[in-house]
């Protein structure tokens, strides 16, 4: 990619790039738990998940929040299953991008990260995965109070980076977050595998 140099600092997103999206298994636990139809779950879910990613709602609160909007109740102890659930369909990681970030980080470049994440599972990732500790800065959204493509979640970053945009490539595998890094000047690439990103970087 042109003008991305082996000085310049990597932001990358976490789940569909480093992480693994929902797994199916996790996803249909907590249809199940929540014992409401799949499609009505899934729209309270995604539609709900802004403030709990942004911090301005707990888990057990984003949970009542999607309750309502189901026109059920969730126990607590139904609360706390689905807590639990939720972190652990988000848990897998793609060992091969793990792998690549260490690389990275041992060759002296800067790498960073931008994730949107509610906050029990950032707390999950921090108790179970050291490699977290090789991004120079973490912009997790529970933390920062933004979530992509929100571009205060990205001058975050910046800011704590001391970089210009233009010398920072985004990697996400979402177009609309990486269109909303381009706009604000930094490179942008579209995660599809960790093979195409080491194109990008010019790695074998």
């Amino acid at each position: 990619m042109p003008g991305i140099k082996a000085g310049e600092t990597l932001l990358f997103d976490m789940f569909g790039v480093i992480a693994r999206v929902q797994s199916p298994v996790g996803k249909a636990r907590l249809v199940e738990l929540a014992g409401v139809p799949e499609e009505e779950f899934w729209g309270a879910y995604w539609a709900l998940r802004p403030p709990y990613d942004s911090g301005r709602v707990t888990g057990p609160g984003y949970w009542r929040l999607v309750a309502d909007a189901l026109g059920t109740r969730f126990d607590p102890d139904r609360t706390a299953a689905l807590v639990e659930a939720d972190v652990a369909s988000w848990s897998a990681v793609d060992e091969e991008m793990v792998s690549l970030i260490g690389e990275l980080a041992a060759s002296g470049r800067t790498v960073a990260l931008l994730s949107n994440i509610p906050e029990e599972l950032a707390a999950h990732y921090e108790r179970h995965h050291p490699w977290l500790a090789h991004f120079r800065v973490r912009g997790l959204s529970c933390r920062i109070g933004h979530a992509k493509p929100d571009p205060a979640a990205y001058a975050w970053c910046l800011r704590e980076l001391g970089v210009e945009a233009c010398r920072v490539l985004f990697v996400d595998d979402r177009e609309e977050n990486v269109r909303a890094a381009r706009a604000l000047g930094m490179h942008g690439h579209v995660f599809t595998s960790a093979r195409a990103l080491r194109g990008v970087l010019g790695l074998s």
